[in-house]
Protein backbone atom coordinates (compact mmCIF):
# COMPACT_ATOMS: atom_id res chain seq x y z
CA UNK A 1 0.00 0.00 0.00
CA UNK A 2 1.13 3.70 -0.70
CA UNK A 3 1.77 5.91 1.94
CA UNK A 4 2.44 9.63 2.33
CA UNK A 5 5.00 10.81 4.66
CA UNK A 6 6.89 8.11 6.77
CA UNK A 7 10.49 7.96 7.89
CA UNK A 8 12.81 8.67 4.84
CA UNK A 9 9.86 10.27 3.07
CA UNK A 10 11.27 13.23 0.74
CA UNK A 11 9.52 16.80 1.49
CA UNK A 12 6.45 16.84 -1.22
CA UNK A 13 2.80 17.89 -0.81
CA UNK A 14 0.45 15.95 1.79
CA UNK A 15 -2.69 13.91 1.25
CA UNK A 16 -4.34 16.73 2.65
CA UNK A 17 -2.83 19.33 0.27
CA UNK A 18 -3.87 17.02 -2.94
CA UNK A 19 -7.77 16.30 -1.35
CA UNK A 20 -8.12 20.31 -1.24
CA UNK A 21 -6.72 21.08 -4.89
CA UNK A 22 -9.10 18.51 -5.96
CA UNK A 23 -12.01 19.43 -3.91
CA UNK A 24 -12.76 16.19 -2.10
CA UNK A 25 -12.15 14.26 1.61
CA UNK A 26 -8.56 13.12 2.66
CA UNK A 27 -10.50 9.85 2.43
CA UNK A 28 -11.90 9.61 -0.48
CA UNK A 29 -7.94 10.93 -1.67
CA UNK A 30 -6.47 8.15 0.25
CA UNK A 31 -8.46 5.89 -1.81
CA UNK A 32 -7.56 6.46 -5.26
CA UNK A 33 -3.83 6.45 -3.86
CA UNK A 34 -4.15 3.63 -2.50
CA UNK A 35 -6.27 1.72 -5.23
CA UNK A 36 -9.63 1.43 -4.54
CA UNK A 37 -12.32 0.82 -6.60
CA UNK A 38 -15.27 2.56 -4.68
CA UNK A 39 -14.57 5.73 -6.49
CA UNK A 40 -16.71 7.47 -8.97
CA UNK A 41 -14.55 8.13 -12.19
CA UNK A 42 -15.00 11.41 -12.12
CA UNK A 43 -13.46 11.95 -8.71
CA UNK A 44 -10.79 9.40 -9.83
CA UNK A 45 -9.76 11.69 -12.44
CA UNK A 46 -9.74 15.22 -10.48
CA UNK A 47 -7.97 13.10 -7.73
CA UNK A 48 -4.97 11.75 -10.11
CA UNK A 49 -4.92 15.19 -12.10
CA UNK A 50 -3.95 16.79 -8.86
CA UNK A 51 -1.51 14.00 -7.48
CA UNK A 52 0.19 14.76 -10.94
CA UNK A 53 0.08 18.53 -10.83
CA UNK A 54 1.47 19.04 -7.11
CA UNK A 55 3.77 15.98 -7.79
CA UNK A 56 3.35 13.90 -4.99
CA UNK A 57 5.00 10.88 -5.15
CA UNK A 58 3.48 7.69 -5.71
CA UNK A 59 5.74 4.95 -4.39
CA UNK A 60 5.97 1.20 -6.10
CA UNK A 61 3.72 -0.82 -4.71
CA UNK A 62 6.10 -3.90 -5.74
CA UNK A 63 8.80 -5.20 -3.41
CA UNK A 64 10.85 -7.47 -6.18
CA UNK A 65 12.96 -8.55 -3.00
CA UNK A 66 10.30 -9.00 -0.81
CA UNK A 67 9.71 -13.11 -0.57
CA UNK A 68 7.43 -14.90 -0.65
CA UNK A 69 5.56 -12.77 -3.39
CA UNK A 70 2.35 -13.47 -4.10
CA UNK A 71 0.49 -13.41 -7.54
CA UNK A 72 -3.30 -13.80 -8.17
CA UNK A 73 -4.63 -16.23 -10.96
CA UNK A 74 -8.13 -15.51 -11.79
CA UNK A 75 -10.35 -17.49 -12.97
CA UNK A 76 -13.59 -17.43 -14.98
CA UNK A 77 -14.91 -20.36 -13.26
CA UNK A 78 -13.26 -23.15 -10.69
CA UNK A 79 -15.55 -25.62 -11.60
CA UNK A 80 -14.25 -26.57 -15.36
CA UNK A 81 -11.39 -29.29 -16.49
CA UNK A 82 -10.49 -26.23 -18.44
CA UNK A 83 -9.34 -23.82 -15.42
CA UNK A 84 -8.01 -27.12 -13.92
CA UNK A 85 -5.67 -27.15 -16.33
CA UNK A 86 -4.39 -24.06 -16.23
CA UNK A 87 -4.03 -23.73 -12.13
CA UNK A 88 -2.32 -27.03 -12.82
CA UNK A 89 0.32 -24.80 -15.03
CA UNK A 90 0.50 -22.22 -12.98
CA UNK A 91 0.91 -23.73 -9.65
CA UNK A 92 4.17 -25.65 -11.12
CA UNK A 93 5.42 -22.66 -12.40
CA UNK A 94 4.59 -20.90 -9.21
CA UNK A 95 6.35 -22.96 -7.19
CA UNK A 96 9.37 -23.27 -9.28
CA UNK A 97 9.70 -19.18 -9.11
CA UNK A 98 9.70 -19.32 -5.36
CA UNK A 99 5.87 -17.51 -5.85
CA UNK A 100 3.06 -18.06 -3.60
CA UNK A 101 -0.51 -18.70 -5.84
CA UNK A 102 -3.81 -16.86 -5.05
CA UNK A 103 -6.43 -18.54 -6.82
CA UNK A 104 -10.18 -16.69 -7.17
CA UNK A 105 -12.97 -17.05 -9.47
CA UNK A 106 -14.53 -14.00 -11.12
CA UNK A 107 -18.14 -15.33 -12.50
CA UNK A 108 -19.40 -12.60 -14.47
CA UNK A 109 -21.76 -11.44 -12.36
CA UNK A 110 -18.59 -11.02 -9.59
CA UNK A 111 -16.87 -8.83 -11.71
CA UNK A 112 -19.70 -6.62 -11.91
CA UNK A 113 -19.17 -5.72 -8.27
CA UNK A 114 -16.95 -3.52 -6.52
CA UNK A 115 -14.24 -4.39 -4.75
CA UNK A 116 -12.70 -7.74 -6.47
CA UNK A 117 -9.75 -5.31 -7.74
CA UNK A 118 -9.43 -4.19 -4.02
CA UNK A 119 -8.49 -7.54 -2.62
CA UNK A 120 -5.99 -7.94 -4.91
CA UNK A 121 -4.43 -4.45 -3.03
CA UNK A 122 -5.14 -5.65 -0.11
CA UNK A 123 -3.39 -8.68 0.26
CA UNK A 124 -0.26 -7.58 -1.52
CA UNK A 125 -0.55 -8.99 -4.83
CA UNK A 126 2.47 -8.51 -6.33
CA UNK A 127 0.77 -9.48 -10.50
CA UNK A 128 -2.10 -10.85 -11.82
CA UNK A 129 -2.80 -14.01 -14.51
CA UNK A 130 -6.40 -14.08 -16.01
CA UNK A 131 -7.94 -16.57 -17.45
CA UNK A 132 -11.12 -14.77 -18.45
CA UNK A 133 -13.13 -14.41 -21.61
CA UNK A 134 -12.37 -11.02 -21.37
CA UNK A 135 -11.57 -7.80 -19.17
CA UNK A 136 -13.83 -4.71 -19.06
CA UNK A 137 -12.53 -1.58 -20.21
CA UNK A 138 -12.82 -0.13 -16.48
CA UNK A 139 -10.71 -3.25 -15.50
CA UNK A 140 -7.56 -2.16 -17.68
CA UNK A 141 -7.38 0.63 -16.83
CA UNK A 142 -7.52 0.41 -13.32
CA UNK A 143 -4.87 -2.19 -13.58
CA UNK A 144 -3.03 0.18 -15.69
CA UNK A 145 -3.41 2.97 -13.59
CA UNK A 146 -2.18 1.17 -10.49
CA UNK A 147 1.17 -0.36 -12.37
CA UNK A 148 -0.15 -4.02 -11.92
CA UNK A 149 1.75 -6.01 -13.74
CA UNK A 150 -0.74 -8.97 -15.47
CA UNK A 151 -1.04 -11.44 -18.43
CA UNK A 152 -3.90 -12.76 -20.17
CA UNK A 153 -4.35 -16.36 -20.64
CA UNK A 154 -5.87 -17.23 -23.87
CA UNK A 155 -7.85 -14.21 -24.17
CA UNK A 156 -11.40 -14.14 -26.16
CA UNK A 157 -11.41 -11.03 -27.46
CA UNK A 158 -8.25 -9.38 -28.80
CA UNK A 159 -7.41 -7.44 -25.91
CA UNK A 160 -6.08 -3.56 -26.23
CA UNK A 161 -2.94 -2.65 -27.21
CA UNK A 162 0.09 -3.32 -25.45
CA UNK A 163 -1.36 -6.12 -23.24
CA UNK A 164 0.24 -8.99 -22.74
CA UNK A 165 -1.37 -12.58 -23.73
CA UNK A 166 -0.62 -16.10 -24.33
CA UNK A 167 -2.65 -18.60 -26.48
CA UNK A 168 -2.42 -21.33 -29.04
CA UNK A 169 -1.76 -21.02 -32.45
CA UNK A 170 -4.94 -21.52 -33.77
CA UNK A 171 -4.50 -20.88 -37.38
CA UNK A 172 -2.06 -23.79 -37.84
CA UNK A 173 -4.76 -25.90 -35.34
CA UNK A 174 -7.80 -25.30 -37.91
CA UNK A 175 -5.01 -26.47 -40.61
CA UNK A 176 -4.20 -29.31 -39.09
CA UNK A 177 -8.46 -30.52 -37.59
CA UNK A 178 -9.30 -30.00 -41.62
CA UNK A 179 -6.09 -31.73 -43.06
CA UNK A 180 -7.05 -34.59 -41.31
CA UNK A 181 -10.32 -34.72 -42.48
CA UNK A 182 -9.51 -34.04 -46.11
CA UNK A 183 -6.87 -37.33 -45.36
CA UNK A 184 -9.43 -39.12 -44.65
CA UNK A 185 -11.25 -38.45 -47.91
CA UNK A 186 -14.05 -35.79 -46.58
CA UNK A 187 -14.72 -33.24 -49.20
CA UNK A 188 -17.50 -31.74 -47.79
CA UNK A 189 -15.91 -30.49 -44.47
CA UNK A 190 -18.07 -28.20 -42.32
CA UNK A 191 -16.97 -25.91 -39.35
CA UNK A 192 -19.22 -24.62 -36.02
CA UNK A 193 -16.82 -22.33 -34.85
CA UNK A 194 -16.97 -19.65 -31.88
CA UNK A 195 -18.14 -16.30 -31.18
CA UNK A 196 -17.66 -14.33 -34.36
CA UNK A 197 -15.34 -11.89 -34.75
CA UNK A 198 -13.07 -12.71 -32.31
CA UNK A 199 -9.53 -13.71 -32.78
CA UNK A 200 -9.23 -17.13 -31.87
CA UNK A 201 -12.25 -18.28 -33.48
CA UNK A 202 -11.19 -15.78 -36.57
CA UNK A 203 -7.93 -17.62 -37.02
CA UNK A 204 -9.39 -21.46 -36.66
CA UNK A 205 -11.85 -20.75 -39.71
CA UNK A 206 -9.04 -19.09 -41.65
CA UNK A 207 -6.84 -22.30 -41.13
CA UNK A 208 -9.70 -24.28 -42.04
CA UNK A 209 -10.04 -22.43 -45.13
CA UNK A 210 -6.40 -22.34 -46.01
CA UNK A 211 -6.37 -26.39 -45.64
CA UNK A 212 -9.60 -26.57 -48.02
CA UNK A 213 -7.69 -24.30 -51.04
CA UNK A 214 -4.40 -26.17 -50.45
CA UNK A 215 -6.48 -29.11 -50.94
CA UNK A 216 -7.82 -27.79 -54.15
CA UNK A 217 -11.23 -28.31 -52.08
CA UNK A 218 -14.38 -25.88 -52.77
CA UNK A 219 -15.21 -23.90 -49.77
CA UNK A 220 -19.04 -23.70 -49.34
CA UNK A 221 -20.16 -20.30 -46.95
CA UNK A 222 -23.12 -22.35 -45.50
CA UNK A 223 -20.80 -24.55 -43.90
CA UNK A 224 -19.33 -22.23 -41.82
CA UNK A 225 -20.99 -21.76 -38.65
CA UNK A 226 -21.08 -19.72 -35.28
CA UNK A 227 -22.17 -21.09 -32.04
CA UNK A 228 -20.84 -18.95 -29.46
CA UNK A 229 -19.44 -21.61 -26.66
CA UNK A 230 -22.14 -23.34 -25.56
CA UNK A 231 -23.30 -26.84 -26.45
CA UNK A 232 -26.60 -26.21 -27.25
CA UNK A 233 -25.78 -23.67 -29.69
CA UNK A 234 -23.72 -26.28 -31.07
CA UNK A 235 -26.12 -28.84 -31.32
CA UNK A 236 -28.72 -26.37 -33.34
CA UNK A 237 -25.86 -25.24 -35.77
CA UNK A 238 -25.48 -28.90 -36.89
CA UNK A 239 -28.82 -29.39 -37.36
CA UNK A 240 -28.80 -26.88 -39.75
CA UNK A 241 -25.96 -28.41 -41.38
CA UNK A 242 -27.63 -32.00 -41.34
CA UNK A 243 -30.72 -29.88 -42.58
CA UNK A 244 -29.12 -28.76 -46.10
CA UNK A 245 -29.91 -30.16 -49.74
CA UNK A 246 -25.85 -31.69 -49.31
CA UNK A 247 -25.04 -31.96 -45.65
CA UNK A 248 -21.31 -32.59 -44.36
CA UNK A 249 -19.69 -35.93 -43.66
CA UNK A 250 -17.07 -34.24 -41.13
CA UNK A 251 -17.49 -31.68 -39.10
CA UNK A 252 -14.81 -29.46 -37.41
CA UNK A 253 -16.21 -28.06 -34.04
CA UNK A 254 -13.63 -25.55 -32.20
CA UNK A 255 -14.23 -26.28 -29.10
CA UNK A 256 -14.02 -29.95 -27.39
CA UNK A 257 -17.05 -28.27 -25.08
CA UNK A 258 -19.28 -27.08 -28.13
CA UNK A 259 -18.05 -30.83 -29.66
CA UNK A 260 -20.41 -32.57 -26.74
CA UNK A 261 -24.23 -30.52 -28.40
CA UNK A 262 -22.94 -31.68 -31.54
CA UNK A 263 -22.78 -35.43 -30.18
CA UNK A 264 -26.21 -34.85 -28.98
CA UNK A 265 -27.67 -33.87 -31.69
CA UNK A 266 -26.28 -36.35 -34.37
CA UNK A 267 -27.70 -38.99 -31.58
CA UNK A 268 -30.72 -37.36 -31.89
CA UNK A 269 -31.26 -37.54 -35.96
CA UNK A 270 -29.85 -41.56 -35.09
CA UNK A 271 -26.58 -40.93 -36.55
CA UNK A 272 -23.39 -42.18 -35.74
CA UNK A 273 -20.18 -40.71 -34.87
CA UNK A 274 -17.74 -41.39 -37.00
CA UNK A 275 -19.68 -43.99 -38.96
CA UNK A 276 -21.84 -41.29 -40.42
CA UNK A 277 -20.43 -38.10 -39.62
CA UNK A 278 -16.41 -37.47 -38.62
CA UNK A 279 -16.01 -35.16 -35.72
CA UNK A 280 -13.06 -33.29 -34.61
CA UNK A 281 -12.97 -30.80 -31.73
CA UNK A 282 -10.18 -28.69 -30.08
CA UNK A 283 -8.44 -28.12 -26.50
CA UNK A 284 -7.95 -31.98 -25.39
CA UNK A 285 -9.96 -32.09 -21.94
CA UNK A 286 -10.38 -34.69 -20.03
CA UNK A 287 -14.06 -34.43 -21.56
CA UNK A 288 -12.65 -35.64 -25.18
CA UNK A 289 -11.56 -39.01 -23.68
CA UNK A 290 -14.49 -40.10 -22.13
CA UNK A 291 -16.91 -39.12 -25.07
CA UNK A 292 -18.32 -42.80 -27.09
CA UNK A 293 -16.29 -42.87 -29.39
CA UNK A 294 -13.56 -41.19 -28.27
CA UNK A 295 -12.97 -37.25 -29.80
CA UNK A 296 -10.37 -36.67 -32.49
CA UNK A 297 -9.05 -33.33 -30.91
CA UNK A 298 -6.52 -30.66 -31.27
CA UNK A 299 -4.57 -30.33 -28.33
CA UNK A 300 -4.07 -26.75 -26.79
CA UNK A 301 -1.62 -26.96 -24.58
CA UNK A 302 -3.39 -24.88 -21.57
CA UNK A 303 -0.66 -26.04 -18.42
CA UNK A 304 1.90 -25.14 -20.48
CA UNK A 305 -0.09 -22.10 -21.48
CA UNK A 306 -0.34 -20.77 -17.56
CA UNK A 307 2.94 -21.84 -16.95
CA UNK A 308 4.34 -19.45 -20.00
CA UNK A 309 2.20 -16.73 -18.64
CA UNK A 310 3.44 -17.27 -14.87
CA UNK A 311 7.13 -16.76 -16.44
CA UNK A 312 6.34 -13.60 -18.41
CA UNK A 313 4.68 -12.29 -15.25
CA UNK A 314 7.67 -12.81 -12.88
CA UNK A 315 9.59 -10.97 -15.13
CA UNK A 316 7.58 -8.32 -15.83
CA UNK A 317 7.64 -8.11 -12.05
CA UNK A 318 10.96 -7.79 -12.10
CA UNK A 319 10.91 -4.71 -14.48
CA UNK A 320 11.25 -6.30 -17.82
CA UNK A 321 8.41 -5.98 -20.94
CA UNK A 322 8.17 -8.88 -23.35
CA UNK A 323 9.61 -8.21 -26.82
CA UNK A 324 6.53 -9.50 -27.89
CA UNK A 325 2.98 -8.73 -26.73
CA UNK A 326 1.54 -12.41 -28.04
CA UNK A 327 3.11 -15.57 -27.29
CA UNK A 328 1.82 -18.45 -29.09
CA UNK A 329 2.07 -21.77 -28.46
CA UNK A 330 1.78 -24.77 -30.82
CA UNK A 331 -1.24 -26.81 -31.17
CA UNK A 332 -0.90 -30.97 -32.16
CA UNK A 333 -3.80 -33.56 -33.22
CA UNK A 334 -4.66 -36.20 -31.12
CA UNK A 335 -6.37 -38.96 -32.99
CA UNK A 336 -9.07 -40.99 -31.37
CA UNK A 337 -12.11 -42.73 -32.31
CA UNK A 338 -14.41 -39.93 -33.99
CA UNK A 339 -12.94 -39.52 -37.33
CA UNK A 340 -12.89 -42.07 -40.13
CA UNK A 341 -13.16 -41.97 -44.20
CA UNK A 342 -16.69 -41.55 -45.09
CA UNK A 343 -19.42 -44.21 -45.02
CA UNK A 344 -22.16 -45.09 -47.90
CA UNK A 345 -24.86 -42.97 -45.28
CA UNK A 346 -22.46 -40.34 -43.96
CA UNK A 347 -23.77 -36.45 -44.11
CA UNK A 348 -27.27 -38.32 -44.11
CA UNK A 349 -30.19 -37.66 -41.90
CA UNK A 350 -31.15 -40.77 -40.86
Amino acid sequence: MVRAGGAGATAGPTLAVVAREAGVSVPTASKVVNGREDVAPETRRRVTEALDRLGYIRRPRFDAGRTPRLVDLVVHSLETSGAGAVLHGAEEAAHDAGLELVVSAALTRSRAERGWLDRLVLRGSSGVLFHLAELGEPQYAWLEQHRIPFVMIDPVPEPPAGVVSVGAANWRGGVTATEHLLGLGHERVAVVAGHRHTPCADARIAGYRSALAAAGVRHRPEYVRHAGSGEDAAGRRVRELLDLPEPPTAVFVCSDRMALGVYTALAERGLRVPDDMSVVGFDDLPEARWLTPALTTVRQPLSEMAATALRLLLRMMEGHRPESTRTELSTRLVERASTAPPGPRAGGTG
